[in-house]
């Protein structure tokens, strides 16, 4: 009768355990998911940023027209890959696209501004003035968001891999969460500069 009693306190001690660590990897997986959800907010507001900052362009860019549809078209893939990456933040590939696809919006809102430095009144332009800061701005959060994206990923990937936590995951089905890093192109990884 003892050893029944000892067995099933050895029993209970062990589900106990699995369901703190069970518990622990769900919290690792939501903060990062809620970190996500921070980058989500200020790419928003980028993306919406973007249509007014061209259109202001367009009057004064006239000549410019493809790089400016570059800028649009790139928009709405970055803003799609966002939605994607914003159901699930855990899919490795859509973190990877959404990397891809900000790049090259980076890369083309930066044409942009290249290119805009040979229209002296649309630098003194207000409104254009207004939507830089308010881009340069939206950037840096961005930034911090990301940097708090990764650092929340990091410490999900280290409690799933580490023992005890990698013998939950693995039977639970946590899969790793997919690190937000720029892409491998130079000209991608400039910042995008915003000079007026």
């Amino acid at each position: 009768m003892l050893a029944l009693i000892v067995l099933l306190v050895i029993i209970a001690m062990i589900v106990f355990w699995v369901i703190g660590v069970y518990n622990r990897l769900v919290s690792l997986r939501n903060r990062f998911k809620n970190a996500f959800s921070q980058i989500d907010v200020q790419l928003k507001r980028r993306y919406d940023l973007i249509p007014n900052l061209v259109e202001v362009a367009k009057g004064y860019m006239k000549h410019e027209r493809e790089t400016l549809e570059a800028v649009i078209a790139a928009r709405n893939q970055a803003l799609t890959a966002n939605t994607r990456v914003a159901t699930d933040p855990s899919d490795a590939a859509a973190v990877q696209q959404l990397a891809a696809a900000e790049g090259t919006l980076t890369s083309s809102l930066g044409k942009m501004f290249a290119l805009s430095e040979s229209y002296p009144d649309l630098k003194a332009n207000e409104n254009m003035v207004q939507l830089t800061e308010e881009l340069t701005a939206t950037e840096n959060k961005i930034a911090f968001a990301r940097q708090a994206y990764n650092d929340s990923v990091m410490q999900y990937n280290t409690g799933i891999e580490q023992f005890p936590g990698s013998l939950i995951a693995n039977n639970f089905g946590f899969k790793a969460g997919e690190l937000l890093q720029a892409t491998e192109s130079a000209e991608e990884r400039k910042a995008v500069k915003v000079s007026f």
